[in-house]
């Protein structure tokens, strides 16, 4: 594959180790969200606009969010100022959360949606600097929600403060589009990654090459659709999961008369014709997708697959449906070494993501 002009941020004191070479020809890659983690880094939200008339409902869902994953690993989450950290402090307090395990970084954002704007973080367990970060290009899913210049910085802001090197693609790319299966492979889709409000000077040659050499992939998968309501144009956070290094789990509409039906059995059957770098068929798990659920005449991307995998348990959004149950055994079954923990996230659904959307690990 070709490789792309990579340009390199030294952190004060640290040298330029790259030798103008990509991450991948220095052996990092990014490792898969079951892999351990050290933090999982949040941005706190505070953009009314994103959950106009009901920003103030979400917290106690977000702050047992926090809760949960502290039972794991750190918690890190960005602040604008001191105001908003004691806010965020008294909203985690009331649901108990140990503030031990959580640290606060002044580092304004747009938006609160740190999956797609927070830092990649890559490995190399060999290397003497260990670990490094990948900035992308955020453009808000295609320009639709400006301002978003803050957002764009934080990855950049996380590497000064760390220490760590931090790499510029130059390309848009969200964290939520792309999902890894920790053994050289990144499954996205065309839906988002070939929209034309992304990257419209490439094909999808030219994506797959940003995809491995900057995530440090061998592979990359590809299904068409998103679902209905998605503003990101059809994030795979939504749709398709790497559970282990050969089994996904996959959303799946049962009602045929709604209209995800047709586009989730679509990616249903691209994903049994993959192959993986092995050789091997992808194990697919069927997951069905909650009740269709509507606000202010706006259907809502409901999808049980937006779940995160923490050190300790895989936290689930749940929508107060009569399918919650059996979503939660579903991944209960795909996790045994994890607790399956379902947080109710039908008010924080109407900001158009969930938990996946809202957090992005850092691993070991």
């Amino acid at each position: 594959m070709n490789t792309q002009k990579l340009s390199v941020f030294r952190s004060p004191g640290l040298p330029d180790f790259s030798g103008g070479k990509t991450p991948k020809e220095l052996g990092y890659y990014f490792p898969a969200e079951f892999a351990p983690h050290i933090a999982t880094w949040l941005s706190w939200p505070h953009k009314e606009a994103s959950w106009p008339g009901k920003i103030h409902t979400i917290f106690p869902s977000y702050a047992k969010f926090v809760k949960e994953l502290t039972k794991g690993e750190l918690v890190r989450i960005n602040v604008a100022d001191e105001t908003m950290k004691q806010f965020a402090i008294t909203q985690l307090l009331d649901q108990k959360v140990d503030l031990s395990r959580v640290e606060f970084f002044f580092h304004p954002t747009n938006d609160a949606w740190c999956r797609d704007h927070g830092p990649a973080f890559l490995i190399n367990p060999a290397a003497e600097q260990k670990k490094v970060i990948v900035d992308w290009g955020y453009n808000a899913w295609g320009n639709k929600y400006p301002p978003f210049d803050l957002d764009d910085d934080i990855p950049t802001h996380i590497g000064k403060h760390f220490n760590i090197p931090v790499f510029y693609p130059g390309i848009v790319m969200e964290g939520g589009s792309v999902e890894f299966n920790g053994a050289g492979t990144v499954m996205t889709s065309t839906a988002c990654l070939l929209n034309e409000n992304r990257n419209p000077h490439l094909n999808q040659q030219q994506i797959e090459a940003y995809l491995c050499n900057y995530y440090g992939m061998e592979q990359v998968l590809w299904v068409d659709e998103g679902i209905v309501g998605d503003d990101t144009d059809g994030h795979i956070d939504d749709t398709v999961r790497f559970v282990n290094e050969d089994t996904v789990i996959t959303v799946i509409e049962e009602n045929k008369q709604d209209e995800n039906y047709s586009l989730l059995q679509h990616n249903l059957s691209q994903l049994k014709s993959m192959r993986l770098l092995n050789g091997k068929q992808l194990n697919i798990v069927e997951l069905p997708m909650p009740e269709e659920l509507v606000y202010e005449d706006q259907r809502l991307p409901c999808s049980y697959a937006n779940f995160y995998i923490a050190n300790k348990s895989v936290i689930v959004p749940t929508f107060r449906s009569d399918r919650d149950d059996k979503a939660l055994q579903i991944i209960q079954q795909c996790f045994p070494d994890r607790e399956v923990v379902g947080i109710d996230s039908t008010d924080i659904i109407w900001g158009l993501g969930s938990f996946h959307c809202l957090s992005q690990q850092e691993p070991l």
